[in-house]
């Protein structure tokens, strides 16, 4: 392993500029709060009494399974929706540039809160409203993301599977089905950020429990401690599932099925 100067690795050279960065943040921080208010922003020990009294408080943690539930559910409606989408334009290409190159962009420009304020209209006050306006939010990811792995298939691998057997079924499950994987894991690896993104607001704006609406209920109060708290705790959820579950996921089918060009 290569030492720069001081002997250092690379690895510990990240790790000391971290605890460096940390530091002076939290220098910061506390500096900051001696000399605003609390309201604004509040010092280090009321997070941390905030926290202890979230994540112990029975209340607290169902809206917490409320938006996991809510980030979850619409995830996988809006990745079954995006695939088959991408599916019929690839093999019925008559329908391609009303897919891509009509829904798709339209999609793409159209507000998360546009959308959560129509769900409003639409169906209330309701998960239902939290739900709609992620997925419809998320689907573009899965169409565009599935589209660029259906286009990167190999078409030599096609032929060969076609001179095995002429059964469509089978082809797709045994070679486009898997070929596919490494874009799927990709796919739901941004998808599962950008949600949590679009739950706070939708959940701000259309839900009547979950993360989102707990902030809105602090704000009112002038409760910034718990904002932070709830955004603390999107940060560490989102980066440790990331870490620890999509980044080995994705190198895992990366390394079996091939790279998925993004």
């Amino acid at each position: 392993m290569s030492r720069g100067a001081g002997g250092q690795t690379p690895a510990a050279r990240k790790a000391v500029a971290f605890a460096a960065f940390l530091t002076v943040l939290g220098a910061l921080w506390v500096f900051g709060a001696t000399r605003l208010p609390s309201y604004i922003l509040p010092p280090p020990q009321n997070i941390l009494a905030s926290a202890l009294a979230f994540f112990t408080t029975a209340q607290k943690l169902r809206h917490v399974a409320a938006t996991f539930g809510g980030v979850l559910a619409s995830i996988a409606l809006s990745f079954v929706a995006g695939s088959a989408l991408a599916l019929i334009a690839h093999y019925a290409s008559w329908t391609e540039p009303l897919i891509h190159h009509r829904i798709g962009p339209f999609l793409n420009s159209f507000s998360g809160i546009g959308w959560t304020l129509l769900a409003i209209i639409w169906f209330g006050v309701s998960p239902v409203t939290v739900v709609f306006s992620i997925s419809i939010v998320l689907l573009p990811f899965a169409m565009i993301n599935l589209r660029e792995g259906l286009r990167a298939l190999d078409a030599e691998l096609g032929e060969m599977s076609r001179s095995f057997t002429r059964s469509g079924p089978r082809s797709f499950l045994l070679i486009v089905l898997p070929a596919l994987f490494p874009f799927a894991v990709a796919t739901l690896r941004i998808m599962f950020g950008v949600a949590w993104k679009v739950a706070l607001t939708a959940e701000l704006f259309g839900g009547s429990v979950g993360l989102g609406y707990l902030i809105n209920l602090a704000r009112q109060e002038y409760d910034t401690a718990t904002i932070f708290t709830v955004i603390a705790f999107i940060i560490v959820a989102v980066y440790l599932a990331d870490h620890f579950v999509f980044a080995p996921l994705e190198r895992l089918t990366e390394r079996r099925f091939g790279g998925a060009r993004r």
